[in-house]
């Protein structure tokens, strides 16, 4: 296991690569932060001077799901997808498939949502590539480091959700 900050890696097999991170935040909190675009698109947005510029989400099983970053130089990447299945506030599992693919084909995306009590609630996304090698290139892409950059964001912004509430 390897790890960026508070954001742990590992390998569960040769086609996956699982990242689990912990906020002091109410699940259905951190499950609304993923789920609703105008708070995905606070957080998830990679190096600084990037954007996530478009953030469409029909979450529904056979919904889609569209992504779009621009970066300060005129850079874009984006990916799209489908949503497989959605258990509010426990999980979701979805396809991702980039523009520009370098991950060697469609990848699936498990998330959850496991709560560790009434504030505490740790988050596991794991990611299944199409081969062992497209996952070893995800790997050496900076991913966890990107991950790890929108999870410090996310966590701030939970922050100051907890501490507003009445």
């Amino acid at each position: 296991m390897s790890g960026t900050g508070k954001l742990k890696v590992t390998t569960p097999s040769d086609r996956e690569i699982a990242m689990t991170r912990s906020f002091d935040a109410p699940r259905t909190m951190v499950y609304e932060a993923f789920t609703k675009p105008a708070v995905v698109k606070r957080w998830l947005y990679g190096p600084e001077k990037w954007s996530l510029a478009v953030c469409d989400l029909d979450i529904r099983p056979g919904g889609s799901l569209r992504y779009e970053w621009h970066g300060p130089d005129g850079e874009k990447m984006g990916m799209g997808g489908e949503y497989r299945e959605v258990e509010p506030p426990e999980r979701l599992v979805y396809t991702e498939t980039f523009d520009e693919d370098w991950t060697g084909g469609e990848t699936l995306v498990t998330v959850t949502f496991q709560e560790d009590g009434p504030e505490r609630t740790t988050v596991t996304m794991t990611v299944r590539y199409a081969s062992k090698e497209a996952r070893d290139g995800a790997m050496g892409t900076g991913m966890a480091e990107g991950m790890e950059m929108g999870y410090a964001r996310l966590e701030a912004l939970l922050k100051d959700s907890v501490e507003a509430r009445p």
